[in-house]
């Protein structure tokens, strides 16, 4: 009787095997078709100072650090980054490495977390205007797999912030509105599929983006399910990379500018490819 009852259960956990094998399978040829699809290449343009000549011109003078004239156009770039992040203000650090494309369309961030018993592996996206979060247990045991309208949101958030990795997605032939706060305080503002998200960088003399926040979309707070977080942080390093000199260090966290603040994200740029645009050696530009 007792060698039925472990069979039956040998068998069973056999079974739940496969069928989560299948499920991330799945999930992993969905997330590389997605992946495929925002690996958009050049439109054949070139970034002139014409194009920002009308801008404020602290804006001008963002777009010029980080634009060499004369430089391709990307509407997509790969990244691959090293550091830390912890889900909340009292939860530990955990490593993280990740590789990620951003494009004008969307993007996927492929993550591994953590180390050992603890590592868990998957992504967040938004393409084809929708958000998701997935992620498992040694790359096995499902942890969240979630999409709806909320998470959709705070995605697009994420999106258009990212953008200063692409830069060229920012420029105001995009749909993005600039202004000026000062000389040293800009604002970009960009709706994505219905989702207006307000950027607010703070560049100094040379336009060197110093400082990013932005309103985001969130479950964090402690009165109410979800609404608009303050979120941002600094960079205390910059690389150029095939014309783009963009952050290479991020420090990030929520309820940025607040007495509530505090760090959630460190990171570090190990590789930056935009597509199309020929590979060259980057250099490091200190703060």
């Amino acid at each position: 009787m007792l060698t039925t009852v472990f069979l039956s259960i040998g068998a069973l956990g056999a079974i739940a095997f496969v069928v989560l094998a299948v499920l991330q399978t799945k999930q992993k040829q969905q997330l590389n078709q997605i992946w495929r699809q925002l690996e958009t290449q050049p439109e054949g343009k070139y970034f002139t100072q014409d194009m920002i000549a009308t801008l404020p011109a602290p804006v001008q003078r963002y777009f010029l650090h980080a634009i060499t004239p004369g430089t391709p156009l990307a509407t997509s770039v790969r990244l691959k980054m090293t550091g830390s992040l912890r889900m909340g203000q009292d939860q530990p650090w955990l490593l993280m490495r990740a590789k990620e494309i951003i494009s004008v369309k969307g993007f996927i961030w492929q993550a591994t977390i953590g180390r050992g018993l603890l590592q868990f592996k998957g992504a967040d996206s938004y393409a084809n205007g929708s958000g998701r979060v997935q992620f498992s247990l040694w790359e096995l045991l499902p942890l969240v797999h979630a999409s709806n309208h909320n998470i959709t949101r705070s995605s697009i958030g994420r999106l258009v912030a990212e953008f200063i990795w692409l830069p060229s997605a920012l420029l105001p032939q995009n749909g993005v509105n600039w202004q000026a706060i000062d000389e040293n305080t800009i604002q970009a503002s960009l709706k994505v599929d219905g989702e207006l998200v307000t950027l607010t960088f703070t560049i100094d003399a040379e336009g060197k983006l110093r400082k990013l926040s932005f309103p985001r979309w969130s479950d964090l707070a402690k009165d109410t399910d979800w609404t608009y977080i303050p979120m941002g942080g600094e960079f205390p390093a910059e690389r150029n990379f095939g014309g783009y000199t963009i952050p290479s260090q991020v420090i990030l966290g929520y309820w940025f500018g607040t007495d509530q603040y505090y760090e959630s994200f460190h990171g570090t740029l190990e590789q930056v490819e935009f597509l199309g645009i020929s590979k060259t050696v980057p250099s490091l530009i200190t703060a």
